[in-house]
């Protein structure tokens, strides 16, 4: 089920719930693009976003818990796209690592870092026991 509603910017935002499966990498893909041609951005943000969304997606799926993910596109304002995932595992936080040259993960983040402009987490619930935990990416939005 997708959820939109318009923003200050005219824009819809985008939210949907997906299990925490390795499919929903796709999916929300699919999405980031969908938003990013419904607002008019280049192929060129699109793709970045949807890579972005991606490694998002996969740190959720390989370190959170619960059976679902909730997957938001948002434009915040006319130059800014917002992706984010919402997951039910608060005490596993995202890290920026640095992977060894024999590894074959740990780069999800470094990506994350390097397309958006700012990213990070934010606990959700109760101050003192959240329940769920939003990971985000602000990013430029160029048409």
């Amino acid at each position: 089920m997708t959820a939109s509603r318009a923003r200050a910017t005219g824009c819809q935002g985008y939210s949907e719930t997906h299990p925490r499966t390795k499919e929903t990498a796709s999916v929300a893909r699919g999405l980031v693009r969908t938003a990013c041609a419904a607002w008019g951005l280049g192929d060129e943000t699109a793709e970045a976003a949807a890579l972005a969304m991606s490694e998002l997606v996969t740190n959720a799926v390989n370190h959170a818990r619960g059976h679902s993910l909730r997957v938001i596109v948002d434009r915040p304002a006319n130059d800014r796209l917002y992706l984010a995932i919402v997951d039910m595992d608060p005490s596993r936080v995202p890290m920026l690592r640095t992977p060894g040259g024999d590894d074959t993960d740990g780069r999800g983040l470094i990506l994350v870092d390097v397309l958006a402009d700012r990213w990070g987490y934010d606990l959700l619930g109760p101050a003192r026991r959240p329940n769920r935990k939003r990971c985000w990416a602000e990013m430029k939005a160029a048409p």
